[in-house]
């Protein structure tokens, strides 16, 4: 079952989304050449804790592995789940994947965003362009109404025409409580597959999109995700709130 967010839930909801999205463009700000991902990382810690937040990734158990970093830094090829560290020094001409997750009164809030590194390739600047987009048009599918393959189906084909390839292995999902609810949101299907939508969802949608094949594996690390072929990657993603007037985007930041 979906869970369906009652009007306290979502106030929480609220609360925590606005607390990751301010940490996330207040982080995306520190991105520069001769910054460690380390640093980076301690940063986000110490972003989120001034909140009165703490990081949902940190201690996140998988596999008896726990995750031993606050923010998830992805650099080039790596997909998602980066450890910040001390020998990985951004240069110019990088990119750099920014995962924030915060729990806060009992809530998640959770959003992400690639960003450039000084001057980078044109093709990998397009990369960035068509994801930050996909996931627009993804999220304008999250409609009372609809279904999940829907969402699934529109990054798919908006992404594909572009030249470029959806990740499979790792998909969207519910999001409140815990940070992986119901249902799986795939950024790949067909249009009428999956659950039915109905207000009071609440989503994290986020297309993750190589350059170039859509395969990846695991590093020895156990979390780092990398494409296969070593392309870059990159990774866009908003909680949002499903409502009879359309779906409300909750990774919003506050007002300076």
């Amino acid at each position: 079952m979906i869970p369906i967010k009652n009007s306290d839930e979502i106030r929480r909801m609220r609360e925590s989304c606005a607390i990751a999205a301010t940490v996330l463009a207040r982080l995306k700000a520190q991105v520069r050449p001769g910054i460690t991902t380390y640093d980076l990382d301690q940063i986000g810690r110490d972003l989120i804790a001034s909140f009165g937040a703490r990081s949902a990734c940190h201690g996140y158990q998988l596999h008896s592995r726990r995750y031993p970093a606050h923010t998830c830094l992805s650099v080039n090829e790596e997909v998602v789940h980066g450890i910040g560290s001390l020998k990985r020094v951004l240069r110019d001409g990088d990119i750099i994947s920014l995962d924030i997750v915060v729990e806060h009164d009992g809530y998640i809030g959770d959003n992400a965003a690639t960003v450039p590194v000084g001057a980078i390739a044109p093709r990998t600047a397009e990369l960035l362009k068509v994801t930050e987009e996909a996931l627009y048009v993804g999220i304008k599918q999250a409609q009372v109404g609809n279904r999940i393959g829907d969402i699934s189906h529109a990054v798919q084909t908006f992404v594909e025409s572009h030249g470029f390839s959806v990740v499979r292995e790792m998909v969207g999902h519910g999001v409140g409580r815990a940070m992986h609810e119901e249902p799986q949101i795939p950024n790949f299907g067909r249009r009428g597959s999956g659950e039915r939508i109905k207000p009071g969802m609440t989503l994290a949608i986020e297309p993750m999109v190589n350059l170039g094949r859509y395969q990846v594996r695991t590093l020895s690390d156990g979390w780092t995700i990398v494409t296969a072929d070593g392309s870059p990657s990159a990774h866009f993603e908003h909680t949002v709130l499903t409502t009879d007037s359309g779906p409300e985007i909750l990774t919003i930041p506050r007002a300076a």
